[in-house]
């Protein structure tokens, strides 16, 4: 059974037992995930000598995560989630530990490729089924604030892991990085095994085809008929990931090592200030709770537009190299922020107006589109900024993004204050 724990007070706790667990176990399988993916890239890299080798083994690994990842929604709402992490964490394992056995002169890029695919795999009925843990675990305002720390685990596991895997390889080479990442899965999955869920309510017994077809009917009925709101709010953070992915992921190291010319340790702080203004943003989405923000949703999309415009600005007006890197960080750092405390908002928000027997289809779908939203961006970054035409004013690329922005802030504004206002308190 599910417990609930509350305080002298009557307020329900955060870090409840079952929250606590699901935490730690979360910073366990970010930590040797992030590690593992860090060294395979080295290694590969150091095999290849072709960055573009390892980028088409990660595209190809991503596609069975875009295309299973609505079935593992459907299996989260059908099946205990506390079980099904446990054995999902626990063949994530097995599957590192066989690639860590078969790893061998000859055949080290098909054992890679096969390991990242299974990850993947796996990932697909993972990632919905956490998300969907948190509202079954929390409720109220603790909801943002439980997603916030959610998102706060995998800001610093994505800021600490670059450091921790170069140290890692460099000294011990890949074999132990890769029986530690194993350790780290197993680990998940032992503290998984200590948290308390209750069990979905049976269903009539169907075949597997009738429901499947039930399944995505329940969920398309929920997010097109009864709430058309949640699906307008899905595709305005899939727009957001969109253009922001392709500004931070493409366009940030582009600006930096080709735009501006400047040393891999000017991108490696900077990537560190963004970092930690994404972990800024979860402590601040955490603390000011649900209510707070929801006034003023909009108002950090437009803000996030504006920082934008002044990039480009900076990069169209006559300013040394030196002053346009101050203000590309800082104005980056403050969208980072700003997109972060959205996107916990938004996340809090879907989770609450959503039943609890449709959240894993739920969730299934805003990864689903945050996933194939993040590609689609960096794709349509890079083409902008190769285009000969944007290769010395840079800013003609990012000064129309930032007004879009700021536009869909704009025009967004009563949609999210109603939307907002309807939430369940």
């Amino acid at each position: 059974m599910q417990t609930s724990t509350s305080s002298p007070g009557g307020k329900q706790k955060l870090f409840t037992r079952n929250f606590t667990l699901l935490l730690l176990g979360q910073a366990a399988s970010l930590v040797g995930n992030y590690t593992l993916r860090f060294a395979l890239s080295m290694y590969v890299l150091e095999k290849t000598g072709s960055a573009g080798v390892f980028g088409g083994l990660l595209a190809l690994s991503m596609l069975p995560t875009i295309l299973l990842t609505p079935l593992g929604g459907i299996l989260a709402d059908r099946v205990n989630r506390q079980k099904l992490m446990v054995a999902l964490d626990a063949l994530s394992g097995l599957a590192v530990l066989a690639a860590g056995v078969l790893l061998g002169p000859g055949r080290e890029l098909w054992v890679i490729g096969g390991l990242l695919v299974a990850l993947s795999v796996l990932g697909a009925f993972e990632s919905p089924t956490v998300q969907a843990c948190v509202p079954q675990m929390l409720g109220g305002q603790n909801l943002m604030a439980g997603n916030a720390a959610v998102g706060q685990i995998s800001a610093v596991s994505s800021l600490v892991t670059p450091f921790l895997g170069s140290a890692l390889y460099a000294a011990v080479g890949l074999a132990p990085v890769v029986w530690g990442a194993a350790g780290c899965f197993f680990a998940t999955a032992g503290l998984e095994c200590l948290i308390r869920l209750k069990a979905p309510d049976a269903r009539p017994a169907a075949g597997v085809w009738a429901a499947l077809r039930q399944d995505f009917a329940a969920g398309a009925h929920f997010l097109g008929r009864e709430r058309p709101d949640v699906l307008k709010l899905l595709g305005l953070a899939a727009l957001m990931n969109l253009l922001m992915a392709g500004v931070t992921t493409v366009g940030f190291p582009y600006l930096v090592r080709t735009v501006l010319a400047l040393p891999p340790l000017f991108y490696g702080a900077a990537e560190s200030l963004l970092g930690a203004g994404a972990i800024l943003g979860g402590v601040l989405a955490g603390r000011a709770g649900q209510k707070a923000q929801s006034r003023r949703l909009a108002d950090i999309l437009a803000a996030a537009g504006g920082c934008l415009v002044l990039i480009g600005l900076a990069f169209l007006l006559p300013l040394g190299r030196l002053a346009r890197y101050g203000v590309l960080v800082g104005a980056l750092f403050c969208c980072q922020m700003g997109c972060t405390v959205f996107s916990i908002c938004a996340l809090a928000a879907i989770q609450a107006c959503t039943p609890q027997q449709l959240m894993g289809r739920v969730m299934a779908c805003v990864y689903t589109l945050s996933l194939c939203a993040q590609p689609l961006g960096q794709l349509l970054y890079g083409a902008l900024f190769d285009l000969d035409r944007f290769c010395a004013a840079a800013g003609w690329v990012l000064l129309p993004t930032g007004l879009a922005v700021l536009a869909a802030g704009a025009a967004s504004r009563r949609f999210l204050q109603k939307f907002l206002r309807q939430l369940p308190r």
